[in-house]
């Protein structure tokens, strides 16, 4: 008979880690006598980081003894004691390849129902000094599990385990965390995994991404290649548009209105938006306000040719048929007036929303117009800050936007921020927006950091391949005395993305622009084609990364 043989609770706690503090609840220790089981929690006990434990769906995490004498054979460690694992129960019994999602148990006075795997991340890493943990606990079948709390209760240590029903399709904790985390995947045992109702919406929600035919990517080219400038035409005062093509007058691939390119021009590499793609080529449009910018303002020519990577970017237009809301300022107008252009011929109902400080910084403005003339579900409207203008939620309110559009915002960080809750107050909610500088961190747990711009690291000039971060403007020679490019990306305060910090979770995941990786160690399921996993990789040779 299965048996709780210890109940281990901690509240979170900062703690020092690699030079940051760390907020979790990962330290949990054994308690004596019953504690009352309730929806969200054990008494006594909570999380650190909700957005990846804790909650309704992983209110309680079960660890085996079983694995405990694994892992003391397997790291050569005889100091691991109940809780070390950041369980609240430590079971004998209820193995990985034996429970199912959905089976349900009764400790003691309360009822529970497995809803998924423990999520793999860094922070049991951190707890047992065992950095290569996170991987190791999916790659030896070993994870652990959530329960959600169905009758709350109180429980103690020595409670047997009771399994009172079996979860659907009988698919094993293992087998569900296999099916996530490694290659191989079998479609069948994909549908059976979103059709367990006990499964946590998460990982229903990755199978089901999983399972969705992926739509053909724009046929690119590997690395950067020449394009020539067969035109450099001014907008406004400030922004310049440069007209590309392939120097061969070869076709170029076609793009999705509002993705983007990345050139190398002064032995930078910057990105810009593509205004508009013909026949011809490609068309990006510059504002004058930085030293590539200048460069390409004051040095370029006609006939010149540029280094540019294939187009790229999330931040595309929807096929479909819903009203479209297109927002920009300034040098933001680029990716909207290419999806603008996209629209023509179209039948959706278009409102255009632009501001900019002056008629005479005003780009674009007989090119809108001349679009979006002769539509009658056309709308356009104009903001000009030096005139007293402004776009903000008293303006969009007067708008009557119907809230089943879809917006599409482009333009500095908190005019975004400022139009994207103003939107959702007014009741769109399929709001989207483009970043061109790097991507808001994900840092699990990680409180209380300083953003700096980036910038070289401390200490001696690396003697390696040069490694550029293209979204944060700054190349760097590689120096061995770093493990991962992760590290040497957080020593130079470039922000990151991360969680397992081994190659299990792909948060990591970061666009390669030209150049290769070297993995140590090998990653459990390797990244998409064009695409590296920093968390575990070194540079090959000189790498430019869309970080």
């Amino acid at each position: 008979m299965p048996r709780l043989l210890s109940l281990n609770v901690g509240m979170p706690k900062d703690v020092p880690w690699q030079g940051r503090t760390v907020r979790t609840g990962i330290f949990k220790h054994p308690v004596e006598g019953p504690r009352m089981v309730r929806t969200l929690n054990i008494d006594g006990d909570g999380q650190g980081d909700l957005g990846g434990h804790g909650g309704e769906q992983r209110a309680v995490l079960v660890y085996q003894r079983q694995s405990y004498d694994y892992w003391r054979d397997e790291l050569g460690r005889d100091d691991l004691e109940y809780g070390n694992f950041g369980e609240n129960f430590t079971v004998d019994g209820l193995l990985d390849d034996e429970v199912h999602i959905g089976d349900r148990y009764r400790i003691g006075g309360a009822e529970f129902e497995v809803t998924q795997p423990r999520v793999t991340c860094f922070r049991v890493g951190m707890r047992l000094n065992e950095p290569e943990i996170p991987s190791l606990l999916v790659a030896r079948h070993r994870p652990g599990f959530y329960l959600r709390v169905l009758t709350e209760g109180e429980v103690r240590a020595g409670d047997e385990i009771v399994r009172t029903a079996v979860g659907r399709h009988e698919m094993t904790v293992a087998d569900i965390d296999a099916l996530l985390y490694l290659p191989d995947r079998d479609v069948v045992r994909l549908r059976k995994a979103v059709d367990i109702p006990a499964l946590s919406p998460g990982w229903q929600g990755s199978f089901r991404d999983l399972l969705e035919p992926k739509s053909p990517a724009v046929g690119g080219w590997p690395g950067f290649r020449p394009l020539r400038v067969t035109k450099i035409v001014p907008e406004s005062t400030t922004i310049a548009s440069i007209h590309l093509s392939a120097p061969d007058g070869s076709g170029l691939p076609r793009p999705k209105p509002g993705q983007f390119l990345t050139l190398r021009a002064d032995s930078q590499v910057r990105s810009y938006s593509l205004s508009a793609v013909t026949a011809a080529g490609y068309r990006i449009s510059v504002k004058r306000d930085g030293s590539v910018s200048t460069f390409l303002h004051t040095k370029l020519r006609e006939g010149d040719t540029l280094d540019v990577a294939a187009p790229r970017g999330d931040f595309t237009l929807a096929d479909n048929d819903s009203p479209v809301v297109l927002l920009s300022a300034g040098v933001g107008v680029t990716p909207v007036l290419a999806m603008l252009r996209a629209l023509a011929g179209t039948k959706r109902q278009v409102w255009w929303l632009h501001t900019t400080r002056s008629a005479a910084e005003h780009a674009f403005a007989r090119e809108v117009h001349d679009l979006l003339a002769g539509r009658p579900d056309a709308h356009e409207h104009v903001y000009y800050t030096s005139e007293g203008d402004r776009l903000n939620r008293t303006a969009l309110a007067s708008l009557s936007l119907p809230s089943n559009a879809s917006a599409y915002l482009c333009g500095p960080a908190g005019f975004m921020a400022d139009m994207t809750a103003a939107l959702k107050d007014l009741g769109i909610t399929d709001v989207h927006s483009e970043l061109f500088g790097a991507l808001p961190a994900i840092n699990p747990g990680v409180v209380d950091a300083v953003r700096v711009p980036p910038h070289q690291p401390p200490g001696p000039v690396g003697a390696g391949p040069r490694v550029t971060f293209a979204r944060s403007g700054i190349t760097v020679p590689w120096r061995q005395d770093f493990g991962t490019l992760l590290e040497f990306a957080e020593a130079c305060d470039v922000p990151t993305r991360w969680s397992c910090r081994t190659g299990v979770c792909h948060t990591c995941v970061t666009p390669v622009l030209s150049g290769d990786v070297q993995y140590q160690p090998d990653p459990l399921e390797p990244p998409a084609p064009g695409s590296a996993l920093v968390c575990c990789s070194r540079p090959a040779d000189d790498l430019v990364l869309d970080l």
